[in-house]
């Protein structure tokens, strides 16, 4: 078959979905509530349905009088039964498959329970969905004549007990339909490849030829593998290689330091970028317009959400909420419901609602990297968008960095210590300095009280990381990859002392 008339087929049965939407466009607090009584009805005869009797469960109150909100610590017991081979004890069908997610604030590994249906009603109708929203606003897109680059986790999928673990996208690509490879690049076998830096050069060498028509990836590890295509090719924009390329889906970490830097190598007046928000727990929003900072939230997925107030989070007057029960503009705490087994599971993930009909939010951070040790309550969401802030106004660019605590002593205030390293250095770092201070003020106003004529905060402290600091850093952590991200804020020193000492040892002669 011609390419364009499978490219114009494909257009055609992926925005068939844009009607099933409309229900839960329509009536998403009627669909969650029936979603939510679904999940509990297919679980009734687990171990878990029947510690908390959910046969007798018929209302959302009654739902969470019993069941508590519990983190991956409480639940691990019951998911590695399940990892061992025991069936039925928290979701009714056999779950063979498991998410590795190690994640950036534990050494010690996750084992997320994906199910067959979370596989085919959650991430890869999350895939089809998100394809069907950018076709549906692009109708002379020719996406489907060339191939999609994706770049996911360096995995491999192990098996133990008659059951699997791997990196979510291991796991996806193991399970793929064979026609989802034909329109993909690189081939399954170099995207499973394990070591980072060898998987670079075979993704390189399999790609630089296919008329390659849009990117997938976690932006920081995708801008590595573009700007080192763009170093062995010896072109300056990508443009040059593919000139094909019409968009970019990326998600895992916030864009906007990443933004002018794509721009740059994509000068394309007409390119799109559309963010998605999944997670080994589940797919849970996609970018539904052209040019937009939002995600709408997608709710006939198999996930019922919950959400906890982040001025309570963590306090004796703790409370989840349902979506009906949102307010714009607040940041919230994500509690999930899955078809996975995962009953009122702490995701870790911070959002706030930017509109709620339909329900759109932005990811503002994560529940632990955040910075509140003086009342400050800085979001990673604050500290990105005042980073790119800064890189515009000084024409610099930035690789990455992290943010920690100098806590009080003795009559010394506290201050915010910054670790940032450049692809391009600002001309004057003071100025750098300044701007970005000036910025998370007027983004932050717990954050701009604080530092109120010095009150409580005084100025922020920033060093200029070496260069590849980050990416040695986490080379040394066994993090090398498409999965792994660096923690941009934390309440403790342990990372930003790990990167100073570091420093300090490859400096030395």
């Amino acid at each position: 078959m011609p390419l364009p008339i499978i490219n114009s087929f494909a257009s055609w049965v992926l925005k068939q979905r844009i009607h099933q939407m409309e229900l839960f466009l329509k009536y998403p607090n009627e669909v969650q509530e029936e979603l939510l009584m679904n999940l509990i009805r297919s679980a009734e005869g687990t171990f878990i349905g029947s510690k908390y009797d959910f046969s007798s469960i018929k209302s959302y109150h009654t739902f969470t009088e019993r069941v508590p909100i519990s983190t991956y610590e409480e639940l691990e017991p019951l998911i590695e039964q399940t990892r061992r081979g025991e069936q039925n004890i928290i979701w009714n069908t056999p779950i063979k498959w498991f998410a590795k997610s190690s994640g950036t604030t534990n050494a010690k590994s996750k084992f997320i329970p994906v199910s067959n249906e979370a596989l085919e009603d959650c991430h890869y109708k999350g895939t089809k969905d998100l394809l069907c929203l950018y076709l549906n606003n692009n109708e002379n897109s020719e996406l489907f004549l060339g191939k999609s680059l994706r770049l996911g986790g360096s995995s491999q999928i192990y098996e133990d007990n008659n059951t699997c673990f791997g990196d979510l996208s291991a796991i996806l690509i193991e399970n793929m339909p064979i026609w989802a490879e034909f329109s993909s690049t690189p081939s399954n076998r170099v995207s499973l490849m394990s070591e980072w830096e060898s998987k670079i050069a075979a993704i390189i060498n399999e790609t630089k030829n296919e008329n390659v028509t849009s990117f997938a990836g976690v932006p920081s590890w995708m801008l590595v593998l573009l700007n080192k295509i763009l170093e062995e090719s010896g072109k300056t924009n990508l443009l040059d290689i593919w000139p094909n390329l019409e968009v970019y889906f990326h998600g895992g970490v916030s864009f906007d330091p990443y933004r002018e830097q794509y721009k740059k190598i994509l000068p394309k007046s007409d390119f799109k970028y559309y963010e998605i928000y999944n997670a080994s727990e589940g797919f849970f929003a996609i970018q539904d317009l052209n040019d937009s900072s939002e995600l709408l939230l997608m709710l006939d997925y198999g996930i019922f959400y919950e959400f906890i107030p982040m001025d309570v989070f963590g306090t004796s007057e703790q409370l989840a909420v349902r979506l009906a029960d949102v307010e714009l503009m607040k940041n919230y705490a994500v509690v999930i419901t899955t078809n996975s087994g995962l009953w009122r599971y702490l995701l870790g993930d911070t959002v706030r609602f930017t509109s709620l009909n339909p329900y759109r939010i932005r990811v503002t951070g994560r529940t632990k990297h955040h910075i509140n040790v003086f009342g400050e309550e800085l979001m990673v969401e604050n500290t990105d968008m005042a980073i790119a802030k800064a890189c515009a106004i000084t024409h610099s660019e930035v690789v990455d960095y992290t943010v920690a605590p100098i806590f009080m002593q003795d009559k010394e205030k506290g201050a915010h210590e910054w670790i940032i390293e450049f692809k391009e250095n600002p001309k004057d770092y003071a100025a750098f300095q300044k701007i970005l201070d000036e910025t998370l003020q007027s983004l932050n106003s717990d954050y701009e009280a604080k530092r109120y004529n010095n009150m409580t905060l005084n100025p922020l402290v920033m060093h200029v990381a070496r260069p590849n600091l980050f990416y040695d850093w986490l080379k040394d952590q066994n993090k090398l990859g498409g999965q792994h991200k660096i923690p941009r804020l934390s309440n403790q020193r342990d990372y930003l002392e790990q990167l100073k000492n570091l420093s300090a040892t490859r400096n030395r002669p």
